[in-house]
């Protein structure tokens, strides 16, 4: 019997073990998920409305519980994790149920006479939602709730880092009411996962993670027509202009760095800061930096826990290394933080200075708590800078100066552009990203079109 292991980045322990599915289970969840689809596009949008509500509501009142499980599984310290399904789960998922009636509504085309024309969109089939461990509820409701919404089947497959988590999303459509195979969830490898991405009962692909992995799911589609959807890595910049509310500039761009030790896909990892006040924010930067305190997440007194990984804390470890042999500065002691040690999952914030752009840190996504601070003498210096990356996921501006934002925004090459704000996600606006960050958007009303295909009535009245 093959195993799939979850290792607590906690204490290097076993928290998960669970079997992986055979090529015959795989096949009758496919099956059966195509099934339960003929069925589930036939049920009124307001029964689908309702009954994911209940599939909400649910998981919400389970919060607290899910929440601790989550912390055992990735690491994110237990004082924030229920939050994610409290705050932005539901945030999401509700959204999305009261945008469904215009979003799906028919579409009418002009009037004119002797005929009736208009756009109806029907759903695709079966879904495949495949979910990364950073944000796991987060991320997966982008996609599911709106795939159900539309009147799809979903089959889950949830990282082996967090497979609780789609099988609490089992267990909560279960007590909900929603009819059998109409959301499901696998367990299987890497190899599994492209035999499920070219099978054409799979009729759309919804995959979150690192751009490696996004290049991996396309060319397991690419050997056929199946639509795919990438929510892909970022390498987000803040360019904190002269004008900017300072404290609210300094507090949320090192929050955006280093929440949830840094591993969102829209953290703040480049921050752009105008000549005339760097060395004050820097300064402020390290001090603010400091005051994190690294333990174990199970503990409310923890506000920085573990990287998700061991080998996640080497390989960032590694690249602070690579980036201050090369040059830059690191201005946070390690030794300041007792629980950050090589071998473990355990790794000390840190502040950069003195980048240069070839740096790798500077280059690829990082996914943990490291700010990377660089001057910038102009709004056109910040824009180039910020611009010059292979990602464009989203970049925020601090300016007290709208007319400035929205001009700077109007140059950024990104999907969203913040002012004021950052690593957030609001679902009536579409998440989409640029450049290697993904293709596809979800949420907001526009997150429906992926998730159905338009059919043309046109109709001749006799």
């Amino acid at each position: 019997m093959a195993l799939q292991r979850t290792i607590s980045p906690i204490d290097g322990s076993v928290f998960v073990e669970r079997e992986l599915a055979s090529p015959a289970l795989l096949d009758a969840t496919l099956a059966r998920a195509a099934r339960a689809a003929r069925e589930w596009r036939r049920v009124p949008l307001a029964q689908r409305a309702a009954l994911c509500e209940r599939l909400v509501q649910h998981m919400v009142e389970r919060a607290s519980g899910l929440g601790e499980q989550l912390t055992r599984q990735m690491g994110r310290p237990i004082r924030d994790t229920p939050n994610e399904l409290l705050r932005g789960f539901a945030e999401r998922a509700r959204t999305m149920i009261e945008l469904a009636p215009a979003a799906l509504a028919d579409d009418p085309a002009s009037a004119k006479p002797g005929f009736v024309r208009f756009v109806r969109r029907e759903p695709l089939g079966v879904v495949l939602v495949l979910a990364p461990w950073n944000y796991p509820y987060l991320t997966s409701v982008n996609a599911v709730i709106p795939a159900l919404l539309a009147g799809n089947a979903v089959v889950q497959k949830h990282s082996d880092q967090t497979p609780l988590c789609a099988e609490h999303y089992a267990q909560a459509a279960a007590a909900a009411g929603l009819p059998d195979g109409v959301l499901s969830h696998v367990v299987c490898t890497h190899d599994d996962v492209a035999r499920l991405v070219q099978d054409p009962r799979v009729q759309l692909v919804l995959f979150t993670g690192s751009t490696a992995g996004g290049h991996a799911v396309m060319r397991a589609a690419s050997e056929r027509f199946v639509p795919v959807g990438l929510e892909l890595g970022g390498k987000d910049p803040a360019y904190v202009r002269a004008d900017a509310d300072f404290d609210s500039a300094l507090e949320n761009t090192i929050d955006g760095a280093m929440y949830n030790a840094g591993q969102s896909c829209c953290a703040v990892e480049r921050i752009y800061v105008h000549a005339s006040v760097y060395d004050r924010f820097v300064e402020a930067a390290v001090a603010l930096v400091r005051k994190y305190t690294l333990g174990s997440p199970l503990d409310p007194a923890t506000t920085l826990g573990p990287l998700a990984r061991a080998g996640n804390a080497a390989a960032v470890r590694e690249r602070i290394a690579d980036a201050v042999a090369r040059g830059a500065r690191a201005l946070v002691d390690e030794r300041e933080f007792p629980l950050s040690r090589p071998g473990t999952a355990y790794l000390a914030p840190q502040v950069l200075v003195d980048l240069e752009r070839d740096m790798r840190i500077v280059r690829e996504e990082t996914f943990g708590p490291v700010a990377c601070i660089n001057r910038v003498a102009s709004d056109e210096d910040a824009v180039a800078r910020m611009n010059d990356s292979a990602f464009g996921l989203t970049a925020s501006i601090w300016t007290r100066d709208t007319e400035a934002a929205l001009r700077i925004a109007g140059e950024l090459e990104t999907g969203t552009c913040f002012m004021n704000r950052c690593d957030y996600l609001d679902p009536e606006l579409p998440w989409v990203g640029v450049k290697d960050s993904g293709r596809g958007c979800t949420l907001s009303k526009l997150g429906y079109a992926q998730l159905t295909r338009p059919k043309s009535f046109h109709f001749r009245l006799a």
